[in-house]
């Protein structure tokens, strides 16, 4: 609103700021768009991925016991692996901002890797230099996803007198 008033001081606005004065002048140009909500995106469908190679033959397959032993544990581990990546986030953001130092018997440093990654960008601007079209993309090998299903109610036959 300064920059409309001859000879006004410039003042650095918050981002809330804007927002205030573009809904303000939405309520004038459009108000209809104040309350209108955006369509919510539908999320991805689940996509099933082929069986890989190398699974059990059924004279192989292991006990049922086994199975649900195995399928327990790794859905417990997959939980905690999120928790733990959850409370690293939370320390990271903390750790991030931090210049190199010891604090309270914990060193902070940071190291080069030798890690590299295709840089898609470079590799863009070369395929589309040379007409060569879209960059080849490969997916990713599926995800193992374990989850607890009900057990579905067990018939057992009866035998009826006559």
């Amino acid at each position: 609103m300064q920059l409309l008033m001859p000879g006004a001081r410039r003042v650095s606005a918050s981002p809330s700021t804007f927002r205030g004065i573009a809904r303000a002048i939405r309520s004038v140009v459009n108000p209809a768009s104040l309350f209108a909500t955006p369509a919510a995106a539908p999320a991805p469908a689940s996509v099933t991925a082929p069986d890989p190679e190398g699974l059990y033959e059924p004279e192989e397959m292991p006990a049922a016991e086994d199975i649900a032993a195995a399928s327990r544990t790794y859905h417990d581990a997959a939980d905690q692996a999120r928790r733990a990546d959850r409370a690293k986030r939370a320390a990271k953001k903390i750790l991030d901002r931090l210049p190199a130092g010891t604090y309270a018997g914990w060193k902070v440093e940071r190291v080069a890797n030798n890690r590299q990654t295709a840089d898609l960008d470079e590799i863009r601007r070369i395929f589309k230099a040379h007409g060569l079209g879209e960059v080849p993309m490969k997916s990713s090998a599926p995800s193992l996803k374990v989850t607890r299903v009900e057990a579905p109610a067990v018939l057992v036959p009866v035998a009826v007198a006559a």
